[in-house]
């Protein structure tokens, strides 16, 4: 049985690592570039060979394809990863709308491996590594065909890795986001789009809102619940008697001394903000905080 609790120190005090589960996909040929710079929406053009950012691939609406991270790697090529299980609809999504462009789009057999604490960098020097820092986390992810655990590093449970993500506010595909998704909501478009680098699918939307102060209808937001009781994901987040939330990711947070959770909350609750969870059978007092949970 896993140590939660040595594993979730690790992940915040040390050096923890985890093994993660991603999708990997490449794109290479001649046109692999340009193509993708008019697909995603973070510039491509200031990255080295070896360095990746996040970026967002939309729908023409503008609403959320898939969140995921882009490596430029030697001699036109690149290589896309995003949550596992959504591989396949970023190659479906890009397929859709490679025409006459000279690029190759397959999926990789790689792993990733995420290193996460305040000595993350130092024990991933030797072991070629991306820069994964987290608001208030530090962090690198070791990712390839053949990646191994450095030395020193404890393996930790991804339940543990669940909750330090939850504190940093970190949202992934499936439970903060979806093909619903705004990405002005989401609290990364600082992180993963250029308001500078000419026009991608779905900058429509993201320009319009970003144009007017981002505002959007709902936040992304932490909960701190006021009890021990942990509540299930899809618990609802009411004020006032009214529901304006739903919890998307529920962890248990040591730093904080008590259970935590992500939602979207309406733009009405401004943080800090006294709220109630409930669900089938159940109930606790909450606060909606700003993210992240731990600075």
């Amino acid at each position: 049985m896993p140590d939660l609790t040595e594993d979730y120190w690790a992940l915040r005090k040390d050096a923890g690592a985890v093994w993660l589960p991603r999708d990997f996909v490449r794109v290479a040929g001649p046109d692999a570039r340009s193509f993708l710079q008019g697909q995603l929406s973070q510039d491509l053009d200031p990255l080295a060979s070896g360095t990746a950012a996040l970026t967002f691939l939309l729908q023409p609406q503008g609403k959320v394809d898939a969140v995921l991270r882009v490596t430029r790697l030697p001699y036109d090529e690149y290589v896309l990863d995003v949550d596992e299980a959504w591989g396949q609809h970023v190659v479906d999504r890009l397929a859709r709308f490679k025409l006459r462009v000279k690029v190759d789009i397959d999926s990789l057999s790689w792993r990733c491996l995420a290193v996460r604490g305040p000595r993350a960098h130092e024990a991933a020097n030797g072991h070629p590594h991306l820069a994964a820092d987290w608001p208030g986390l530090q962090g690198v992810d070791l990712v390839g065909p053949n990646v191994t655990v450095p030395e020193g590093v404890r393996l930790c449970d991804l339940q543990a890795f669940e909750a330090v993500r939850i504190e940093a506010g970190v949202p992934v595909m499936g439970k903060e986001i979806d093909e619903k998704t705004i990405p002005a909501e989401t609290g990364v478009v600082d992180r993963a789009v250029s308001f500078t680098k000419g026009c991608f699918t779905g900058q429509e939307l993201v320009a319009r809102i970003d144009s007017r102060g981002g505002n959007v209808p709902r936040h992304l937001r932490g909960i701190v619940v006021g009890t021990n009781v942990i509540p299930p994901v899809g618990a609802r987040v009411e004020a006032d008697g009214k529901e304006v939330g739903v919890l998307t990711s529920v962890g248990e947070s040591l730093e904080r001394r008590a259970p935590v959770a992500l939602a979207y909350v309406r733009r009405a609750v401004a943080p800090p903000a006294d709220v109630t969870l409930s669900w089938d059978g159940g109930s606790a007092p909450a606060r909606v905080e700003e993210l992240p949970l731990v600075p």
